[in-house]
């Protein structure tokens, strides 16, 4: 499955996400592509590259049609693969501004590996840009990262209509919810039980049991380019995205039970 992790606002866990997801999902014996769609490339550089080893990389495929087989590169982390993210994605939206089937590019791009692999997971820049719409068209769902903060759940309605306006466009098959994530949560601050309630009765079983509490290392591993996996295997984060990994994939065999058609390539 092709699971796009996107937030219209920044600094909630996204690409913390992304990249230990990817991880926990490839330590359970998949093969992982991670596709980095944000111009900072935050999450290739948390993979342990640097930045003057960015290419070729997405903007090359995305805006210079170039192969994405070719594109991608192995990562340091086992069964991982990459698909780098680069500064010229922050002009995305103007350069393919002319361009015929533009919201569609990344579909396409990964229909051609998508077989290669048993779960691609695409991190979105925190916008509703091209490269989102790109993202939302290329997956079969998407998870949205949540920090309980007030204006963080605030934007989810205006995410989720963004998400409904794309379905009347005629693209095909948009992604569906896979569901929310709760993440950087701190039951110090006594504001965080009300807003977890609150978004657990509002959606309930679209909110993944698991959370993603505040955890130092967590912050600490992207600084070594290393997964949390690898850089602190017995912490409670390491520990947390194990357990959302074994949701994912609970979630992805119903939805595949649920969906054979889209499974099947036919998106």
């Amino acid at each position: 499955m092709i699971l796009a992790l996107i937030n219209n606002k920044g600094g909630v866990g996204k690409t913390t996400t992304a990249v230990n997801l990817a991880a926990a999902l490839a330590g359970s014996g998949q093969r992982v592509l991670l596709v980095d769609l944000d111009s900072q490339g935050a999450a290739s550089l948390s993979c342990g590259l640097r930045r003057t080893e960015l290419k070729p990389s997405v903007a090359d495929v995305l805006l210079h049609s170039h192969p994405p087989a070719q594109a991608i590169r192995s990562s340091a982390m086992k069964n991982v693969d990459l698909l780098t993210g680069s500064s010229e994605l922050a002009d995305a939206d103007l350069l393919l501004a002319g361009t015929p089937g533009r919201e569609i590019r990344l579909r396409e791009a990964l229909n051609c590996v998508r077989t290669g692999y048993d779960s691609i997971l695409i991190d979105c820049p925190p916008s509703m840009s091209l490269l989102s719409t790109n993202a939302l068209l290329a997956a079969d769902s998407y998870l949205v990262p949540v920090a309980p903060h007030y204006l963080a759940l605030g934007g989810l309605a205006s995410l989720l209509e963004a998400v409904n306006r794309l379905c009347d466009l005629g693209h095909g098959d948009v992604a569906e919810l896979l569901g929310f994530l709760l993440t950087m949560v701190d039951y110090r601050n006594k504001t965080t039980t009300a807003l977890v309630d609150s978004l657990r009765t509002n959606w309930g079983e679209h909110v993944f049991t698991t959370e993603i509490r505040i955890n130092v290392r967590l912050s600490e591993a992207p600084s070594q380019g290393k997964s949390i996996f690898d850089y602190a295997p017995s912490s409670s984060g390491a520990k947390a995205y194990k357990s959302l990994a074994n949701e994912v994939r609970q979630r992805n065999a119903e939805w595949f039970e649920e969906a054979p058609a889209a499974v099947a390539g036919n998106k």
